[in-house]
């Protein structure tokens, strides 16, 4: 037997309660909510690197077309370059 995962929505499953709130507003609800208090700590870390100009536009098109930041397009990218250079050194 699942238990209800919100007490609001009375959903059974992260999904339900997607869809919920999908169709509901908070303002609706907001007498029956509590304060939450909760810490972060983000362990992130960014660094700028130099692209020639005409790359960055280009990279900058490509993101867009995707909807996607160029942040997170250069990210992907990065990612798949070193799985496949990490891949590549393991059978040498």
């Amino acid at each position: 037997m699942q238990t209800v995962k919100s007490s609001i929505s009375e959903a059974q499953s992260y999904e339900e309660i997607g869809e919920f709130w999908d169709t509901h507003d908070i303002t609706d609800f907001w007498d029956m909510t509590e304060p939450a208090e909760f810490e972060v700590d983000i362990q992130s870390e960014m660094r700028y690197y130099a692209l020639d100009r005409k790359l960055a536009e280009d990279v900058g098109q490509i993101a867009w077309q995707r909807g996607i930041s160029v942040e997170t397009l250069l990210n992907l990218w990065a990612y798949e370059k070193v799985a496949e250079e990490s891949l590549l050194a393991t059978k040498a």
